[in-house]
């Protein structure tokens, strides 16, 4: 059973900076692509970044330039530094990982984040 489990929401002012991790556990556990969701209320879930096994990462064009992501392969862990932040960043951001050799997509069960004055 696969589980991963996300941690450093929470709430901040206009332009701080806040930072996100996720840790992927599981028997056997291989994993390729990992990632960041986000989903604002009455909003569909969309990709904040994501990074492959090799280190290479793709962002939203609403956070390219303010949020890095990164991962360490030897803890299936990846993380996301999100600098600036915006009231419009306020969402639940849920990370991801897919297996390696079929594509499968594990869910975090997300963690809030609130950017606001």
């Amino acid at each position: 059973q696969v589980q991963l489990v996300e941690s450093g929401g929470g709430s901040v002012q206009p332009g701080e900076s806040l930072g996100l991790s996720c840790a992927a556990s599981g028997s056997g556990l291989r994993i390729n692509v990992m990632g960041w969701y986000r989903q604002a209320p009455g909003n569909q879930r969309e990709l904040v970044a994501s990074i492959s096994r090799g280190g290479s990462g793709n962002y939203a064009d609403s956070v390219k330039g303010r949020f890095t992501i990164s991962r360490d392969n030897a803890r299936n862990t990846v993380y996301l530094q999100m600098n600036s932040l915006k009231p419009e960043d306020t969402a639940v951001y849920y990370c991801h990982c897919d297996r390696y050799y079929d594509g499968y997509r594990y869910w975090g069960q997300g963690t809030q984040v609130t950017v606001s004055s």
